[in-house]
């Protein structure tokens, strides 16, 4: 019986089209006996790789090819058909040889290079230029030959063949398929001719784009998602007539019929894939080309280089050990070891190529990481200055980076600071040819949670409904996604939807998840190659015009490509900052080299739980950890980063670690010689090199043997582990232990080590967790300025921070436009808040307003600011919010006072400048400034405290220059609310009282659809986050909503990781105050000039008059005396209490002074 191929097949990574995912559809293939299957996606190459792999291992044979894009004219014509533009085609391309896939390459690579227009198109120059080794399908209905046969231009369509025939010769097919669709019935009946007239063979094909018959639908819903539209829209694309699924042979001679070309079409199917045979090399290596001195080898210069760098790492060695100074004999051995290993593996180059841009960055001053990973295992990594973490005394182990026994690429992941990153990228891409240089594709899939709600919206469902039922699907559990069909079995409630009312919506979403939803860009993954790219892959290009693979990194790295990770990492900026404001503040110079790791300050602020902004250890959970654990040490920093995590927490060896050191658990070992191993740890294996260890002390493992049992440990393979068992017991009884004793010590080993965590890392990212710590303790202010200037874009790690300044008791200074920086600054102890975080403040107007400053001084009043700051750069809005902010208190006038002047005093700058632009002078010749701008001291009182602080907020986000739950501090006492500080001491109970102003109020839906609240509560003294469920939401959302302070009752929600008040009461505070006011308070001081104002005050409170009294208190020279405020008629005034009275009051004395108790 005649068998079949596909050849024309669209995975899923034609993206949001295809529905057949890898290796579902060649399994399939497999299973209806077919011996070969193609790939064909729409335009790109993403999927070769793993296509061919899968193929592989199932057996059956891969082609590789693409249906591209194809503009008859001109790649570069960057115009479409409804623009005049030549309409672009579909033409199906299959690799025949090795020769083929690479010229493949270039072309799906020059059609984004070169050819991007929508899509990424070829022009019939190139496809001829790179045309050795392919085989060419004439196309579907897409296709310029169905083109011109719906045209009826037979003799264009035959030109267009004659001129592939010349091109590709007997590679040449006419592409032939039996779906009814009117227009290709025709295109096989001219293919029918065309085969005749030319000799052009026919080849059948069926443009699969789904495996199964019943998943048209499904593939229909998929296209409305890639296009937005509803399945119910008449104006949507249809399919009708095509059925696209995955055919065997006897389904496309069925539906071929008595067509007479179709016999001969299925059979040449196979005889393509005969001829169609490529092979990947997975086992060669391509490093980058790293300039050599003549006559070098890379193995020699980095010997070289390696041994080099130890010497002049040596002082510091010595100088960071001083109780017991080191051999230098034993790192040099060590050197030696790795120096030999590395070579032999013929990965000196990629050793040559990383030191090169990694010092070329710490020689431009970009602040790079110490290290990242198993890397920091390295002493030829650290000597060449790669890592900043000497391995020898930190007990990190090389074979964990590289082992001999498994020959595999290097990954030395690299921490640049976030302004560096793409500095050093750049610096890479001079230096060996943008050609050979391209950052890695990386793939969005549909996941559960997104494949319901796109379904449902393209069913017409509503989203509350849609966002309700995605809600049922388990949140992520570390780091892993809950698959719909696991979600279906451990949520009741979503599978009884899908039972029900959602079983369409249920149904279509399994079949879409985790199909590709878009290409995307690798955050960090860089691929450098020792020739041009598109030789050996393809590539495409990104919005800015930078070239990135078109495979992912998993993919770049199977071929033999070189990848790179270059991270940007914010807290190394925050680092640099520190240092730099340390200096300019100080005249102090810190060298984060010499740091002492076991300095007594660090590890008593981090015992205090003082690790806002530290690196790693600021979370709440992992806050209290350390706060229990009590670090005294750099090792057991490493041990808490290795150690918060759900398996080891879970495991509960946090809490064995802790009891252990501080002597409450007694430390025991299964053998004697496990202690060298485990006693910094307790006893306890927390690290995956204290496995490979274990394995070389107790039984006789080799490095490279080591490091495969502790793969092997963290894969959990039944049959792989019995291997190792075996091998183990054996080793350990011949070095004298009993086979009780090392199946018991084999045992532990399996149980710890499957949480075992990689002490490399963990001592790397240890480091910086203890520079943050070391000028946090040491330079708070300065570097409480780094975090704030770093962070100003997040409003909820600002008002973090600002809280945390104010716990430090350090002062935060509004902006100033006389002394402030772009960034927050720090001077004389305090730091001054930044121009640039004020809100509405761009770039350029801060930039204008220093220059400015700095070329004529400071500005004495806001008729001089806009004189001479260039006002196209500073425009209205600007000086709005630098007025509500603070900015310009220095300047002498009141901020409602500037607010009020603010656009006369701006349109007379305009003119001012403008006519100085103009190189005329006015009526007034020189005095034109002065005449037209005068400055004009504040006639006007300051605005009430709480409209003061209302303004500030909303140009800063946030409240510096005070609260406004201050000036209700007595009648929160009375009200017995408690603070943000204290309320951890309060968790037992469920009716507690907290006062504070509404802050980053979201509102979200249950999993019903029913509305809540959740916000942060702030008072003077800090935040907790807060909810309101529906039934509380919906009782006092008034009362949320607006901006006036609340008491809000309820019982705190603690864990390790948040602290979160569960609300069952919101009151209005004001109104809590004025309804159980029993009498008014003010207090005087001598510089208030009480006297001058009493018989306004009087007349104040007269106008508010109702039945709460009014006491007075003077306090003058030490003394406090008591008045009682009378009428004209001799009545004690008494008055209605009310925030208007508060605030008329305020205005008389510039400040409040009125309260009520």
């Amino acid at each position: 019986m005649t068998q079949f191929v596909h050849l024309h097949l669209h995975t899923q990574y034609s993206l949001l089209d295809g529905a057949n995912k890898i290796p579902d559809v060649l399994q399939r293939a497999h299973e209806l006996g077919q011996p070969a299957i193609a790939m064909t996606d729409h335009g790109n190459m993403h999927g070769a790789v793993e296509f061919y792999r899968a193929g592989q291992k199932i057996g059956i044979k891969p082609i590789i090819g693409c249906e591209l894009y194809l503009n008859p004219v001109s790649r570069f014509e960057k115009k479409t058909k409804h623009q005049g533009g030549a309409p672009t085609h579909h033409l199906t391309v299959l690799a025949k040889n090795n020769i083929g896939y690479h010229n493949l390459c270039r072309l799906s690579s020059l059609a984004y290079k070169e050819g991007f227009y929508f899509k990424p198109r070829i022009d019939y120059q190139i496809l001829e230029e790179y045309s050795e080794g392919l085989v060419v399908l004439s196309g579907c209905v897409s296709g310029e030959l169905a083109y011109w046969v719906e045209l009826d231009d037979m003799a264009r369509a035959r030109s267009r063949l004659e001129s592939l025939a010349r091109i590709f010769k007997d590679d040449l097919y006419l592409e032939v398929q039996p779906h009814q669709d009117r227009l290709q019935q025709k295109v096989n009946q001219a293919c029918l001719l065309f085969s005749k007239e030319l000799g052009l063979p026919l080849v059948a094909t069926t443009d699969c784009h789904y495996m199964d018959k019943d998943d048209h639908f499904a593939r229909e819903v998929l296209m409305c998602i890639s296009t937005g539209r509803l399945i119910s829209d008449p104006e949507r694309m249809r399919y009708d007539g095509f059925d696209l699924h995955l055919k065997s042979a006897d389904e496309m001679r069925e539906e071929f019929g008595e067509w007479p070309g179709a016999e001969e079409a299925i059979e040449q199917t196979l005889k393509i894939a005969e001829k169609c045979e490529i092979q990947f090399d997975f086992s060669t290596y391509h490093m980058p080309n790293y300039d050599l001195p003549p006559g070098r080898s890379a193995e020699e210069e980095m010997a070289e280089k390696a041994r080099a760098g130890l010497e002049q790492r040596w002082s510091l060695i010595l100088q960071s050990q001083p109780d017991k100074p080191p051999h230098k004999a034993a790192y040099q051995e060590r050197l030696e070891e790795e120096i030999l290993q590395i070579s032999q593996m013929g990965f000196a180059s990629y050793f040559l190529v990383v030191a090169d841009f990694i010092n070329w960055a710490k020689n431009q001053g970009i602040p790079v990481g110490p290290g990242r990973g198993s890397a920091a295992g390295s002493l030829v990594a650290y000597a060449m200055a790669i890592t900043e973490i000497d391995p020898i005394r930190h007990k990190l182990l090389f074979e964990r980076f590289l082992n001999p026994a498994r020959v595999s690429m290097p990954d030395i992941d690299v921490d640049f600071c976030i302004f560096g990153r793409d500095k050093v990228i750049n610096y890479v891409v001079q230096k060996y040819g943008s050609e050979k240089v391209a950052q890695i594709a990386t793939f969005g899939t549909l996941k559960a949670k997104a494949a319901i709600k796109d379904v449902g919206r393209v069913l017409g469902i509503p989203y509350a409904e849609t966002d309700r039922v995605a809600q049922l699907v388990p949140a992520p559990r570390q780091g892993f996604d809950c698959p719909l069909a696991e979600a279906l079995t451990k949520e009741k409630r979503l599978a009884e939807y899908a039972r029900g009312e959602g079983g369409q919506l249920i149904q279509l979403a399994l079949k879409l998840e985790g199909l590709t939803r878009h290409s995307s860009t690798h955050a960090a993954g860089v691929v450098i190659g020792d020739r041009p790219l598109i030789e050996m892959l393809p590539v495409m290009t990104d919005k800015d015009g930078n070239d990135v693979t078109q495979f992912s990194m998993d993919e770049v790295a199977r071929i033999g490509l070189v990848k790179f990770d270059f991270l940007g990492l914010k807290t190394l900026t925050v680092i640099r900052t520190t240092i730099e404001i340390v200096h300019q503040s100080r005249g102090l110079q810190v060298d984060l080299d010499t740091l002492p790791l076991s300095d007594p300050s660090t590890y008593a602020m981090l015992c205090a739980g003082n690790t806002t902004g530290v690196f790693q250890l600021e979370s709440t959970g992992i806050t209290e950890t350390t706060v229990r654990l009590r670090p005294n040490c750099f090792d057991d920093l490493v041990a808490i980063v290795a150690l918060y995590r759900p398996g080891p927490l879970d495991a509960g060896m946090v809490d064995h670690y802790i009891e252990r050191k501080h002597g409450r658990e007694p430390v025991s070992y299964l053998h004697p010689s496990m202690r060298t191993v485990l006693q910094d740890t307790y006893g306890i294996i927390i690290y995956q090199e204290q496995i490979m260890q274990l394995a070389r002390e107790l039984a006789g493992y080799s490095p490279g043997e080591a490091d495969l049992l502790r793969r092997a440990m963290g894969k959990k393979v039944p049959q792989e582990m019995a291997d190792q068992r075996k091998r183990f017991l054996s080793g350990a009884i011949a070095r004298g232990l009993s086979k009780k004793v090392a199946s018991e010590v084999f045992d532990q080993m399996e149980t710890f080590g499957r949480y075992g965590f990689n002490r490399s890392h963990s001592a790397a990212y240890a480091l910086i967790a203890y520079q943050t710590a070391y000028l946090k303790a040491h330079y708070g202010v300065e570097f409480m300025a780094a975090l704030l200037s770093h962070e100003m874009d997040d409003s909820d790690k600002t008002l973090k921070n600002l809280n945390e300044c104010r716990k430090q008791k350090i002062e935060v200074l509004p902006p100033d436009v006389n002394v402030g920086q772009p960034e927050f600054s720090v001077n004389e102890g305090k730091i001054r808040y930044g121009l640039s975080a004020v809100k509405g403040v761009g770039e350029k107007a801060v930039v204008a307003i220093v220059a400015a400053r700095e070329q004529d001084g400071p500005f004495d009043s806001l008729e001089d600011f806009v004189a001479r700051v260039d006002l196209h750069a500073v425009n209205r809005r600007v000086v709005e919010s630098l007025i509500k902010c603070g900015a310009f208190d220095s300047c002498g006038s009141s901020r409602r006072d500037l607010y009020e002047r603010v656009e006369e005093v701006m349109r007379a700058g305009q003119a001012l400048q403008r006519e100085q632009a103009s190189n005329q002078i006015g009526l007034f010749g020189d005095s034109f400034q002065m005449c037209c701008l005068p400055k004009r001291l504040s006639q006007k009182p300051e605005w009430p405290i709480n409209q003061k602080l209302s303004m500030e907020r909303e140009a800063l986000g946030f409240y510096i220059s005070g609260h406004p739950l201050q000036k209700y501090k007595s009648a929160l006492v009375r009200l017995g609310v408690t603070t943000t500080l204290d309320l951890r001491a309060y968790a037992g109970e469920s009716d507690i009282k907290v006062g504070g102003v509404v802050t980053a109020l979201k509102l979200r839906n249950t999993k019903k659809g029913q509305r809540y609240a959740s916000f942060v509560l702030e008072d003077w003294c800090g935040t907790v986050e807060a909810i309101a469920w529906p039934d509380v939401y919906s009782q006092y959302v008034q009362i949320l909503t607006c901006e006036d302070p609340i008491v809000a009752t309820g019982r705190l929600d603690l864990s390790a990781e948040r602290c979160v008040l569960i609300i069952s009461k919101i009151e209005a505070l004001l109104e809590m105050r004025d309804r159980s006011a029993t009498q008014g308070v003010m207090v005087f001081g001598g510089d208030d000039r009480f006297e001058d104002h009493v018989d306004e005050l009087v007349e104040v409170l007269r106008r508010h008059a109702g039945n709460c009294p009014i006491k007075v208190y003077l306090r003058l020279d030490g003394q406090e005396i008591s008045l009682a405020l009378k009428g004209q008629d001799n009545v004690p005034v008494c008055v209605l209490p009310s925030e208007e009275l508060c605030d008329q009051v305020e205005q008389l004395f510039g400040k409040p002074v009125l309260s009520f108790i």
